[in-house]
């Protein structure tokens, strides 16, 4: 069985700081991929960031120049650091990891962490 289970999230001013780690954990023989993900009130769930397992990321350009995606493969965990919050990046941000198992691939998801930017 795999977990994803991240840590981070809370309340932060506008202009403020956060850093967002996810931890994948079980019987992994491989981790492809690892993501962001948010989803605000009333609206779809949408790509942050992602990262591959060569180190190769893409984000959304609302993040472009203020987040940045990093993992540690030896513990399989990927971070997301967010710098300049904005109210509009209020949400909440689930990790995502496209990873193998010792039988089969498949999408995993985190259980989600709440970001607040208010002041």
């Amino acid at each position: 069985q795999v977990q994803l289970v991240e840590s981070g999230g809370g309340l932060v001013q506008p202009g403020g700081s956060l850093r967002l780690s996810c931890v994948a954990s079980g019987s992994i023989s491989r981790i492809n991929a690892m993501g962001w993900y948010r989803q605000a009130p009333g609206k779809q769930r949408e790509l942050v960031a992602l990262i591959t397992s060569g180190g190769s990321t893409n984000y959304v350009n609302s993040v472009k120049g203020r987040f940045t995606i990093s993992r540690d493969n030896a513990k399989n965990t990927v971070y997301l650091h967010m710098n300049s919050l904005k109210p509009e990046d209020a949400a909440v941000y689930y990790c995502h990891a496209d990873l193998w198992t010792l039988f089969r691939s498949g999408d995993y998801w985190g259980q989600g962490t709440q970001v607040t930017v208010s002041s």
